[in-house]
């Protein structure tokens, strides 16, 4: 298959949907989780829900990289923010993520510099251009987007830009996969496992699940992707790790990226909202990019951070609950006026629910 046309083909569509009727035993139910927000995205916009036979459960875990952001980062970007002097840099996903007591968007009507970027090449050049403010942009994301944001910090120390630095929350996905598999009364029997991250890691990092018990495909985004791979998910003997992505993905993943990340980055323990702490699963910058390093170089003064109580954000992200079982749920969230984190993002459980709510059953 050469374009995207052809994995959005109805008849191949319908066929596949029919295999996997013909494939899953009707007296047991499947519970598959995807831990891509990508992935939970396409599974609604195109239905994919509507079509499965009904006891094959699809669960939406924590693959938004915004959604698992703690409020301590939120809490730290607008301590920055509210410095004079400084400018931050960010995703469009973080404005209006709620903190403990507020967000960037708010600081930004107050009169915080905040500014939205598409990467963090741009907030370097935007440090390049602008010597007299301090720059920071904020890094997160999984393993898709810590290269290119190491990337920027090596062109800094090699640039000497010395107003440019990064608040890091970067996570890696799979630690997170590990707690996942020991949670209480969540039964997983299977994951789609993401693409856009598989992309840099490869497969071998996952191996461990199947060792666990639990069957695994790597898949792509478009519909036939996602039917194909639970398809393999339900075809598999023994629980194994499979690429049905091999248009893109390979086991061993991509070297140059996951030294990029390396060079710069050492694993940590990391805070996951919802889940929270889990060991080496975060990422920090070196000591010797530690000029890089905008918790290091400002060392931003928080409250403790809190937790609105009424927003089951956290549960969702687990995939304990769905966002039709919150009593905010598009009443007092959605995505103009968000509670939670997971109705901000554009890859949240929550924004996909709200969007697509029309199509859902039950």
């Amino acid at each position: 298959m050469k374009y995207v046309d052809e994995f959005r083909d109805r008849k191949l569509i319908d066929k596949v949907a029919g295999e996997i009727r013909g494939e899953a035993d009707t007296v047991r139910t499947y519970n598959f989780m995807e831990v891509c927000g990508t992935h939970t995205m396409s599974i609604f916009r195109f239905g994919l829900r509507d079509i499965l036979p009904d006891n094959i459960n699809l669960i939406s875990g924590p693959g938004c990289p915004v959604c698992v952001t703690p409020n301590e980062f939120i809490d730290k970007a607008i301590a920055l923010a509210r410095r004079k002097d400084i400018v931050i840099a960010t995703f469009g996903d973080m404005f209006k993520v709620p903190g403990s007591y507020s967000s960037l968007e708010k600081e930004k009507a107050k009169g915080a510099a905040v500014k939205m970027v598409y990467s963090s090449m741009d907030a370097l050049d935007m440090a390049m251009k602008n010597p007299d403010k301090e720059i920071i942009f904020l890094g997160i994301g999984f393993e898709t987007t810590a290269p290119t944001v190491a990337q920027s910090i090596v062109a800094a120390k090699k640039g000497k830009v010395g107003n440019y630095s990064v608040l890091c929350g970067h996570k890696t996905m799979p630690e997170a996969l590990k707690v996942l598999t020991k949670e209480p009364g969540l039964k997983i029997d299977g994951f789609l496992l993401p693409g856009h991250v598989s992309a840099i890691i490869g497969t071998r990092p996952y191996e461990f699940l199947a060792a666990r018990g639990k069957r695994c495909v790597v898949t792509g985004f478009e519909p036939l992707d996602i039917l194909q791979a639970i398809l393999m998910l339900l075809k598999q003997n023994a629980p194994k790790v499979e690429i049905q992505y091999t248009r893109l993905i390979s086991r061993g993943g991509n070297k140059l990226a996951m030294d990029s990340i390396a060079k710069v980055f050492s694993p940590c323990d990391s805070f996951w909202r919802g889940i929270g702490s889990i060991k080496n699963s975060g990422l920090r910058i070196r000591r010797e990019f530690s000029a890089f390093d905008a918790e290091q170089k400002f060392k931003p003064d928080i409250a403790r951070p809190k937790e609105n109580r009424s927003c089951i954000c956290g549960d969702v992200i687990k995939g304990i609950k769905t966002p039709l079982e919150c009593r905010l749920f598009a009443k007092a969230c959605n995505p103009e006026h968000p509670v939670g984190a997971c109705m901000v993002s554009s890859e949240g459980a929550c924004a996909a629910y709200y969007k697509y709510k029309g199509r859902i059953n039950g």
